[in-house]
């Protein structure tokens, strides 16, 4: 598959048709996550967005194993959020943004989630996407997930990220230019 850096946006015949299948097969052993939904309108509109197809393999590549959570009522689009049972290990190790990654001294990592994201062509969750996803499954019991942080919490220097534990959902904060090995970041895409 393609790096994170590659300016090259598209996938082979081969990797499209492998991702196609990792697709419709995690579609379809987790029937709960979008009932009603039918493989074959979320395949054409797949077939029709080579972008959002390679995103969708970035997510997969990194570790996401990104399914169909949800179709949008007004514009119609389908809703792929990143479901690993862990934040995904492709993607662990980020401080929240450029500004907290340009402000460490030392012992920089190697990106931040923003930029990764960005780089991705997808979204960060937001707490209430969250939120919404672990109504889904059980998700970070064993990791933590950055997400999308509101901007007054953001200009105090902090930053959010959720996990599940002892049964519930948690957000917590950090400094935004904190790391950890157990907390990467989930993502949204619209198709």
């Amino acid at each position: 598959m393609n790096t994170m850096k590659s300016n090259k946006k598209e996938s082979s015949p081969k990797q499209r048709d492998e991702l196609l299948a990792a697709l419709k097969a995690r579609f379809d052993v987790n029937k709960a996550r979008h009932p009603g939904l039918v493989w074959a309108k979320v395949q054409a509109r797949l077939e029709a967005k080579p972008d959002k197809l390679w995103s969708l393999a970035e997510m997969e590549r990194t570790g996401g194993e990104p399914d169909v959570v949800g179709q949008d009522k007004k514009s119609g689009e389908f809703v792929f959020m990143d479901c690993a049972a862990q934040s995904p290990k492709g993607r662990v190790s980020f401080c929240y943004d450029r500004a907290a990654l340009d402000a460490r001294k030392e012992h920089k990592p190697q990106n931040c989630v923003m930029d990764a994201a960005a780089e991705m062509g997808v979204e960060v969750l937001t707490e209430e996407e969250y939120f919404a996803l672990q109504k889904l499954g059980e998700f970070d019991t064993k990791s933590s997930s950055w997400l999308r942080t509101p901007a007054e919490i953001r200009e105090l220097g902090g930053a959010i990220y959720g996990d599940r534990r002892y049964g519930r959902v948690f957000v917590g904060h950090n400094g935004a230019e904190s790391y950890y090995g157990g907390r990467g970041f989930r993502g949204v895409l619209r198709i």
